[in-house]
């Protein structure tokens, strides 16, 4: 029989254990790599892998991370000013978004993430790049805000895989 110190120890063990999990940007292979109770998943394993959250919003994520949307696809779409539409312009129609790129987007397109924080290059493991006004224009991403706010350099930055 067990004593109630080493039952103690067990239980804690067991605890400790199941309250492992990768963090957000966490290398990983599957999604069981990011958490055993299946509320992150692996993206990109061949890059290494992404711990994350899938299909988040604005305050969604750990606090480790931020809220990020992609477009899948390329679109030859009309060109639009972040900063004016749906106020002073409406260059996209009802069922776009004007994307950091200056491009409308089909909103079926929009995929998000909860993708890790960085302030610099050095936040990011290796291969990723961190997210900065001009890196999300020329590589897309950007960050979910609330509305009516719009991204601009003072944006949280975030960590992606580096020119893609």
């Amino acid at each position: 029989m067990l004593g109630r110190g080493m039952k103690s120890l067990i239980l804690f063990g067991a605890l400790a254990l199941a309250a492992c999990g990768n963090e957000i940007g966490d290398e990983c292979i599957v999604s069981s790599d990011c958490s055993p109770n299946g509320d992150r998943t692996c993206i990109d394993p061949g890059a290494g892998g992404y711990c994350t959250i899938l299909g988040c919003d604005v305050g969604g994520c750990p606090e480790e991370s931020v809220c990020v949307r992609f477009f899948t696809g390329t679109f030859a779409n009309r060109s639009c000013n972040p900063e004016t539409e749906n106020g002073l312009t409406d260059d996209c129609g009802f069922d776009e978004l004007c994307t950091v790129a200056g491009e409308c987007a089909p909103r079926s397109s929009e995929i998000r993430y909860c993708m890790l924080r960085c302030e610099d290059a050095a936040d990011c493991r290796e291969g990723y790049e961190c997210r900065d006004l001009e890196l999300m224009i020329d590589h897309g991403g950007e960050p979910v805000l609330a509305d009516g706010a719009v991204v601009n350099s003072t944006s949280p930055k975030f960590c992606a895989v580096a020119g893609s």
